[in-house]
């Protein structure tokens, strides 16, 4: 692999809780509050959200990777939030609640992949994080929990997208128990999709993102927009001709084309051009993810 991502300084200068890291296309989103194993308060959730519809309007990013500095990828809620939130009333919850339920929705709505680079914790929100990405790897020695039952509360915001991960069956096992649980069983369950070790995490991110960028842009933002629409709906009619509606205007796009065209020609397409580097935190600021 080339050289590790380098931080672009005046992206690194536009957040107070983040840094990002953008390189051949490919945007890295590092979660930076350390201190706190990168919990999340108001701004982090605001900063999250600006970043993510930033990088999904930017025509030159093909993949997005979320990931976080430190010893943990996310916490959960910062604990000040948390008692600043004690004091607001139903209205104020309400309005509070709704900045997480949308930046969680951003990160799932986007056109271009998005994957979670998962080490250390991820606990509560932070699992509502690598559910609404497309495709979570995560280090051996991650953990997980749902740890909302404990405090009186309920994971309502990033329900949709964690039971859609790992299933209704296994949701009320750890929904209900709070439960700390391993990356192997995150991975027997459906929320992570590959596993590695610390030293290997960033190369299998990176080998991921080699196949994202092989495959056609416009390709990747109708395949997510088709699983959305089909992942839930009944086989009827409407949905047959949907289908074929969807493939129909796919075989005469300008993607559709070129893809045919250079797979006849034994060539790349067009949008393959592009070679990505390593998503390895910086030297600055390595931290080995075992560590708690």
């Amino acid at each position: 692999m080339a050289a590790s991502i380098h931080r672009t300084k005046d992206e690194t200068m536009k957040y107070k809780t983040l840094e990002v890291a953008t390189v051949h296309g490919v945007s890295v989103i590092w979660m930076n509050r350390p201190e706190v194993r990168n919990a999340f308060n108001e701004t982090m959730i605001a900063e999250l959200t600006q970043a993510f519809r930033a990088a999904d309007a930017d025509p030159g990013l093909r993949a997005v990777v979320l990931a976080g500095h430190g010893p943990a990828f996310c916490a959960g809620a910062d604990l000040n939030w948390m008692k600043k939130m004690s004091g607001y009333n139903e209205k104020e919850n309400r309005a509070d609640a709704m900045g997480l339920a949308t930046m969680l929705n951003t990160i799932y709505m986007m056109k271009k992949p998005t994957v979670a680079r998962v080490h250390g914790a991820a606990f509560a929100g932070g699992m509502g994080l690598v559910a609404a990405c497309d495709i979570a790897v995560a280090a051996q020695e991650a953990e997980f929990c749902l740890s909302e039952v404990k405090l009186g509360l309920t994971a309502a915001t990033i329900s949709p997208y964690v039971v859609a991960a790992m299933g209704e069956r296994h949701a009320r096992r750890y929904f209900l128990s709070a439960e700390r649980f391993t990356a192997a069983e995150a991975f027997r369950i459906g929320m992570v999709h590959d596993l590695a070790t610390t030293e290997e995490l960033d190369a299998s991110v990176n080998t991921l993102l080699s196949r994202l960028l092989e495959a056609s842009p416009a390709a990747i933002a109708a395949s997510k927009e088709l699983i959305r629409r089909v992942a839930h709906g009944a086989i009827d009619p409407d949905m047959i001709a949907d289908t074929a509606a969807r493939i129909a205007a796919a075989r005469a796009s300008a993607d559709g084309k070129e893809g045919v065209r250079s797979f006849l020609e034994k060539r790349k397409p067009s949008w393959a051009e592009i070679k990505t580097q390593d998503t390895k935190e910086p030297k600055a600021k390595k931290t080995r993810a075992s560590k708690r």
